[in-house]
């Protein structure tokens, strides 16, 4: 695969640059993408649609960017993930519906995150209803479109959830806070099970997703503002977040998919 070559090149070309980071450390992965991006290497892209005339709609009409490049694409779930083992891609966009089902979209990104936590992926929904919205994220995406999107915000898609980033508009974004504060916080645990938040801490994500600002959850919970940012700063660094939103989708994420999902598997 192009982009992943080129990236082990960059990768074996900063080891041997002593004064940076130690190649197993988040500064180190930071300096590795930034190199990636500045240098113009492609984003290996995996499509999952329901047919293979709309993957190849989406194939041809991404040719004209540069800075992507179609791995794979796909129409069924075990078709998607034979083809994820073997490209190994850098972004993953999944239609909602696949050919094996209307909602095989959102067990194929699940099943995704199963294997590969850090994965990219984007949920490519029939409409942007709430329910839709709620279960993508749940579901482990980092960006939504919808096919009423202009096609042209798809590549801004692309880069930005390669980078890191969260693709969501305004509403959207509203949806995920009310799924978290319309919830009782559960715990979070790592996957051996063991809880990683304190119930203060829990107390202290429910705010957070509810929108309230630090000065709010100092008054609410008896903190002083300082105290606030530091449980914030440990909460941060316990779940690997780095924002408020993002810990807000953890929040999502960890909820219990079998006993809440907002989607009927078919």
């Amino acid at each position: 695969m192009v982009a992943g070559n080129s990236a082990c090149k960059v990768i074996d070309r900063l080891k041997r640059r002593a004064h940076l980071a130690r190649p197993d450390s988040h500064e180190f992965e930071v300096q590795v993408m930034q190199q990636i991006i500045e240098n113009g290497y492609p984003i290996s892209l995996l499509i999952a649609e329901h047919s293979r005339m709309g993957c190849n709609l989406m194939e041809t009409a991404l040719r004209r960017c540069r800075h992507i490049t179609v791995a794979a694409s796909a129409v069924e779930s075990t078709e998607f993930m034979e083809a994820y083992r073997t490209s190994n891609p850098d972004v993953c966009i999944i239609s909602s519906g696949l050919k094996d089902g209307p909602t095989a979209g959102f067990r194929a990104a699940r099943e995704l995150r199963e294997l590969s936590r850090s994965v990219s992926i984007i949920m490519l929904l029939e409409a942007a209803e709430r329910a839709l919205v709620i279960e993508a994220f749940r579901s482990g995406a980092r960006g939504i479109l919808t096919r009423d999107d202009p096609f042209e915000r798809l590549p801004k898609c692309i880069q930005k959830v390669h980078e890191g980033q969260v693709w969501a508009n305004s509403e959207q974004l509203k949806f995920i806070i009310e799924s978290v504060a319309e919830n009782s916080p559960k715990a979070i645990t790592d996957a051996r099970g063991a809880t990683l938040l304190t119930n203060r801490e829990l107390s202290l994500v429910q705010l957070v997703a509810e929108g309230r600002t630090n000065r709010d959850i100092s008054r609410e919970l008896h903190l002083s503002e300082h105290t606030v940012r530091n449980y914030l700063f440990r909460i941060f660094n316990k779940l690997g977040v780095s924002t408020r939103l993002e810990l807000a989708l953890y929040a999502i994420n960890q909820r219990d998919t079998s006993s809440n999902s907002y989607i009927a598997d078919s």
